[in-house]
């Protein structure tokens, strides 16, 4: 189990806990947990919070858990998931899981659009979509590149396993991505986890 593994499941298993708590079960400096903490809190996954007390000085920083950081446990969402996708192919059809991917979709627009719509600028714009798809589990970034075009990054995917099963879920993501970008650019996917990439990437292109 990395270290990485062992500061979640602790913080699972007591509620909160302060980095020198931790620090003292893992055998390390507090110093080097605080690190793992900031990064993941980073991430969304842990949360800090100070704990009021008698006497001068800080309080002490307590450490718990996000909902986020639930998807580091195993439960029966991806094989619920993929059942799902299954029975829906099966019973009603692949029409009917297109128009419910699509729906899901125009839900997204409509979520990411609404955070965008105050940004001025593509980069802008697409730093707000990004940190939309950090709170969806994406952990997602925008990199700007040497020729002017921008990145999106997405270095994890939550759905990795139900896109597997229904390649629509990534068609359509291509196209939201575009829809939400509109005129301004064009949207190209040049790395894809599905296809064997360490990630999914996209370059925004700035229309000339």
């Amino acid at each position: 189990m990395s270290t990485r593994e062992t500061i979640l499941t602790e913080l699972k298993r007591r509620g909160h806990a302060q980095a020198c708590e931790l620090a003292e079960t893992l055998d390390l400096t507090p110093m080097a947990v605080r690190q793992h903490l900031y990064q993941m809190q980073d991430e969304g996954m842990v949360t800090c919070c100070a704990t009021p007390s008698p006497g001068r000085g800080r309080p002490p920083k307590h450490w718990q858990l996000t909902e986020k950081s639930d998807v580091y446990f195993q439960d029966a969402h991806r094989d619920l998931s993929l059942d799902l996708i299954d029975s829906i192919r099966t019973v009603m059809g692949q029409d009917a899981l297109d128009t419910l991917i699509a729906h899901r979709t125009q839900k997204q627009e409509a979520r990411y659009g609404n955070a965008m719509k105050d940004a001025h600028g593509l980069k802008a714009r697409l730093e707000k979509l990004a940190a939309e798809r950090v709170h969806d589990g994406y952990m997602a970034e925008v990199q700007e590149s040497d020729d002017g075009s921008l990145l999106l990054l997405e270095n994890h995917c939550p759905i990795c396993e139900a896109a597997k099963a229904c390649s629509g879920l990534c068609k359509q993501e291509l196209m939201l991505f575009q829809n939400l970008i509109g005129e301004d650019a064009t949207v190209e996917r040049t790395e894809h986890v599905l296809k064997g990439g360490r990630r999914c990437a996209y370059r925004i292109t700035p229309s000339r």
